[in-house]
């Protein structure tokens, strides 16, 4: 079997059935299949998803504290910002078009580390990373990880029950995994090591980058505002972990073709472009699903992509030494030619008498 197809441990009820037809499980089964992978006793291999909501449920504690003890006008305005713009626009820079699709390069390793941790760890890089090639080669089709036509919490519990990698690929396969993963600055398992823990990632470094990225952050917002400020952004991170979940439901058209003609080009999939991601953190989806390469999602003049600033920034400064940029073929294989054939069909139509014709 191809790679893509066998690199994700695939879900006990399975991705498609005997006819090839996506498999949609019922909730019962999802949760059921959630929690028996986050069950570190029965396996240990289980450890990364459960590192990841773990994370989750520390947040908890800041986001009560946040709420019942420090809630002003001011620090909702500080978790609305940090939680739907700085959160969300990270993840785009970092995860999406760096980790995932090697949109861009960094001038050096410190510049890498500097926007790896740029804000609060929330998602392991591996989870994200490999699923997320699979679903653009299987995009809304049996086996993409997060298809929406699965229904929402096929989708909002995908990170645990679809994107971990397979636990038992081959030497050769996890090799390829790495190489997918190598310029994320990530340090890799030997192979040895991924048959114990059943993950790129090592346990050890995963845990240690835990916890010095969180007590810089908790360190350094404590010096800017206190507790109150801390315990507003930890839970304000909290918050935004949650709410990524469900965007791959709300980008695919929650399991439904909804397309916008001359707003939405890429057909092969379901992907839309939605204004409120778009805006907040450079997430024009159709658009990265026509050109997933592009270090620039926000083609059109009213398209705001601040991961685009940001990686346009960092350029400028030296610190990311190149980019791939498609908004020109965008307009030129896509945006022009709709509006020329739009143009056309509007013109009003000549009719010729026929006489003249018979003449």
């Amino acid at each position: 079997m191809a790679f893509i197809d066998i690199v994700l441990q695939p879900p006990s009820y399975g991705w498609k059935n005997a006819e090839g037809e996506l498999i949609k499980p019922k909730p019962g089964q999802i949760i059921s299949e959630f929690f028996s992978r986050l069950n570190i006793f029965a396996d240990k291999r289980n450890w990364l998803p459960f590192m990841s909501w773990m994370k989750v449920l520390c947040m908890v504690p800041f986001l009560y504290l946040f709420i019942f003890e420090y809630f002003t006008l001011w620090t909702l305005l500080a978790a609305f910002l940090y939680s739907m713009i700085i959160m969300g626009t990270h993840g785009t820079i970092w995860h999406h078009r760096y980790c995932t699709h090697g949109a861009y390069k960094f001038s050096n390793g410190f510049w890498r580390f500097f926007t790896q941790n740029l804000t609060v760890s929330m998602i392991p890089e591996e989870i994200y990373v490999i699923s997320h090639h699979v679903h653009h080669a299987k995009s809304d089709q049996p086996g993409d990880p997060y298809n929406a036509q699965a229904g929402f919490l096929y989708c909002f519990l995908a990170d645990v029950n679809h994107q971990p990698i397979a636990k038992d690929l081959s030497e050769k396969d996890y090799n390829r995994v790495k190489l997918l993963m190598r310029h994320t600055g990530v340090t890799a398992n030997t192979y040895a090591q991924y048959q114990k823990w059943g993950s790129y990632i090592n346990p050890g470094n995963a845990l240690l980058s835990w916890v010095l990225n969180w007590g810089f952050w908790y360190a350094m917002f404590y010096l800017m505002g206190g507790h109150a400020l801390a315990c507003c952004l930890f839970g304000a991170a909290g918050f935004w972990a949650v709410g990524v979940r469900t965007f791959n439901y709300e980008g695919h058209g929650k399991g439904e073709n909804v397309q916008r003609e001359g707003i939405d080009f890429s057909t092969k999939d379901n992907s839309v472009n939605q204004l409120w991601p778009g805006i907040v953190a450079g997430e024009w989806h159709n658009n990265h699903h026509l050109f997933p390469k592009s270090a620039r999602s926000g083609f059109k003049p009213h398209q705001v992509d601040l991961a685009w600033y940001y990686i346009k920034f960092m350029n400028s400064i030296g610190a990311v030494s190149s980019y791939k940029d498609f908004k020109k073929q965008f307009y030129l294989q896509y945006h022009l030619p709709y509006l020329q054939a739009k143009t056309k069909s509007e013109k009003p139509s000549v009719t010729v008498p026929a006489s003249t014709v018979l003449q």
